[in-house]
């Protein structure tokens, strides 16, 4: 009798224990919890701690109380101007309210996939009322407003905020992008084409007008050369005439000298008489008559 109630005790105990500790549960900080009896939700739990239900009769289903991101599978879009573009986009939200979120997403998974479908459904009637180079302009900011607006709205029926919205890229199918580089190509060589030529008439007409520079500037450098050479010469030969007509003899003397730097210059082989008058001044400084002089060698090199 006394073992059969140590162990009535014992089992008292266990299940005392089993259902304090099922009584218990926690909030981490990075969660918040929704306390459900009998599959119906009963209260919110959202300061992080120990918490107390009732045991066995009460269950907890914890949600992330962090920013939560939802980004969907890439969808074709038909554009303003019927080109075809490859829209891939994505949301970041946070749940703010567990029980509407319990209530009309049930599960995560659920969420996901209807809120998803929202997106994709704003994204394409946003987009496709759009050109493609809008999606490339200034207008993408107003596009991304209209959307966040949008689902901001829509999120509040889930229970959830919507933090962003962002379309991460836009691209063109690979057929449509071939054609678009091909035609973009085609035009660009078409430019490069029209600058050349329009590059070559403008050097054409730059080199014509430098040539025609260069001419005149050549033409009047050579009249001013004549004009000075000219000059030059009348006064050389003013200086001369004075020169000879003040002293006859030394421009005799000068003319002499010139002569022999013309003539025996560059290793001139000469063969004179040595009474030469082409002689006159080797032998007497005065110029007098080779034939007066002392000989000199026939000779000269």
């Amino acid at each position: 009798m006394h073992r059969a109630r140590l162990i009535l005790i014992g089992g008292l105990l266990i299940a005392a224990a089993v259902v304090g500790l099922d009584a218990l549960f926690a909030v981490h900080q990075t969660q918040q919890a929704l306390v459900m009896q009998f599959g119906r939700p009963v209260r919110v739990e959202r300061d992080p701690g120990l918490k107390v239900k009732l045991p066995l009769i009460q269950n907890v289903q914890y949600f992330d109380r962090r920013i939560l991101d939802l980004d969907p599978s890439p969808q074709e879009v038909i554009l303003a101007d019927q080109k075809r573009i490859n829209v891939d986009s994505y949301v970041r939200y946070r749940i703010v309210d567990p029980l509407r979120f319990k209530q009309r997403a049930v599960t995560q998974a659920a969420f996901e996939s209807l809120f998803g479908g929202r997106l994709n459904a704003a994204v394409r009637a946003e987009v496709g009322q759009r050109l493609l180079g809008d999606m490339l302009s200034e207008q993408r900011d107003n596009i991304m407003a209209s959307i966040d607006g949008y689902l901001k709205e829509q999120a509040k029926d889930f229970g959830v905020e919507v933090v962003d919205v962002r379309i991460i890229r836009t691209d063109l199918p690979p057929a449509t992008s071939q054609a678009v580089y091909s035609r973009m190509n085609s035009e660009r060589e078409a430019q490069a084409r029209l600058l050349r030529a329009e590059g070559s008439e403008i050097k054409a007409r730059i080199q014509a007008e430098a040539d025609r520079d260069r001419t005149v500037i050549l033409a009047e450098a050579k009249r001013q050369a004549q004009i000075l050479r000219g000059e030059g010469e009348g006064k050389k030969t003013e200086i001369l005439n004075a020169a000879f007509g003040e002293d006859p003899e030394f421009f005799a003397f000068y003319r002499t000298m010139e002569a022999y730097g013309e003539a025996l210059g560059d290793g001139t082989t000469m063969v004179l008489s040595p009474t030469s008058d082409f002689f006159k001044y080797f032998n007497d400084i005065g110029g007098r008559s080779a034939g007066s002089a002392k000989p000199a060698p026939a000779v000269t090199e």
